[in-house]
């Protein structure tokens, strides 16, 4: 049924991702890297054009200048269909204001829509892990006659307090009764009552219902300009709103032990779960599955090598990812993901530990627990994560016991 509709994409790409400071100092949230080679916009886009739409606008604007730079390099589409992905930046073209929410960013980009005149815009986040065939969503989206449909993930109930949690009606438990922010009462679902259903950030709309919506919001002063805060809540009031539930969901090539994994890498917690996710022998999210491929470019790096050290020792890696250019000369890595370009030197050891992009490690040095931003030196001997209370008197970030080295910040003997 959607194949004979127009679907456009908008990825909403404008997040500061304060929570992920250092990580986001000097870039957007959608741009910080994940998984070796990856960018977490990655994730998005991969879902949308695997789902078939190649009609794609990245809406950014906070310290955008890599995320920009990854598109424009990567996301290169035939433009003999007329496909693209464009990343669009804040214009200013309703007043001298940057975007006030994600609202407002959809509003300000209205000129986008109206050119390529779709029936059906599919809006999603930008810095999520997880597969999705959005396909399915857009058909369950037209056979319902809503409006608005909104993805959601069945969560404990007990941890509804942390989401955003969508009511359903009894008697239609693919329609919305209510949208209910962080509640500490929610009432289960009709057929689990243990669960709750949490918006996922994913949305599928009728075009020019989309439109009037956001332009209305745009003239209410109270309004947060928020998609989720004010957007939809407008919808559920207008009885226009549906839920996809995400376990309906049937990606090709997912095993049972990844099928339905979602995660929102918020924090500098989840973010370093979500690697650690990675790197077991059957992993829970696996980058493995090339029928569902997450695209990305990581540079012209040779693969990655492991060789003996000085003196003949031997190297040793095991439960890690090794991306391109990585080289362990007689080091020891363990359940950790190494960026490109990262060097462990003799007799260092790495463990449990996400290497971003040319981290060098020196002989002897030992990295546990860490999160390290591009670029750094780990000198000879010196010890990460060891010793939380002198990891912060050296200046580290140290959260939820992991010990963070943001970029180019020095590391001293």
């Amino acid at each position: 049924m959607s194949a004979r509709k127009k679907v456009m994409a908008i990825v909403l790409a404008g997040g500061e991702g304060k929570r992920l400071m250092p990580l986001t100092a000097d870039r957007a949230k959608p741009a910080v890297p994940f998984g070796g080679i990856y960018r977490l916009i990655d994730f998005a886009l991969s879902n949308v054009v695997n789902s078939g739409y190649l009609q794609v606008v990245v809406l950014t604007q906070y310290k955008s200048h890599s995320l920009d730079r990854h598109i424009s390099s990567t996301w290169r589409m035939s433009t003999m269909l007329g496909n693209y992905v464009a990343s669009v930046p804040a214009q200013q073209r309703v007043g001298k204001r940057w975007y006030l929410g994600s609202a407002d960013a959809i509003f300000q980009s209205l000129n986008l829509v109206r050119d390529e005149k779709p029936d059906i815009i599919v809006v999603v986040g930008a810095d999520h892990v997880y597969r999705m065939d959005f396909s399915q969503m857009v058909d369950q989206h037209l056979e319902s006659g809503a409006a608005c449909t909104v993805a959601a993930i069945r969560q404990p109930i007990a941890d509804a307090n942390q989401f955003g949690v969508i009511d359903v009606h009894p008697d239609d438990p693919k329609r919305i009764r209510e949208f209910l922010e962080k509640p500490d009462d929610p009432v289960g679902l009709p057929d689990s009552p243990d669960e709750v259903l949490a918006s996922m950030g994913n949305y599928v709309f009728d075009a020019d219902a989309l439109v009037d919506a956001v332009t209305r919001d745009a003239d209410d002063e109270g309004s947060r300009h928020d998609m989720g805060g004010d957007i939809v809540p407008d919808f559920v009031r207008r009885d226009l709103a549906g839920v996809y539930d995400y376990k309906d969901n049937d990606v090709i090539g997912s095993t049972d032990r990844d099928r339905g994994y979602w995660r929102d890498v918020g924090t500098m917690a989840s973010y370093y779960a979500a690697h650690m996710d990675l790197v077991s022998p059957l992993p829970v999210f696996n980058l493995y599955n090339l029928d569902w491929a997450i695209y990305t470019s990581s540079g012209p790096y040779p693969p990655a090598k492991l060789v003996q050290g000085e003196g003949g020792r031997s190297a040793s890696t095991f439960n890690s990812i090794l991306s391109q250019g990585v080289v362990v000369a007689g080091g020891d890595v363990n359940r950790s993901v190494l960026s490109p370009a990262v060097f462990v030197q003799r007799g260092a050891e790495v463990s449990e530990s996400v290497l971003l992009n040319g981290v060098h490690v020196g002989p002897g040095a030992i990295v546990r627990n860490a999160i390290i931003d591009k670029g750094v030196v780990i000198p000879g001997g010196v010890h990460i994560g060891i010793d939380k209370e002198y990891d912060m008197a050296r200046g580290f970030m140290v959260e939820d016991g992991l010990t963070i080295i943001a970029k180019g910040q020095e590391v001293h003997k």
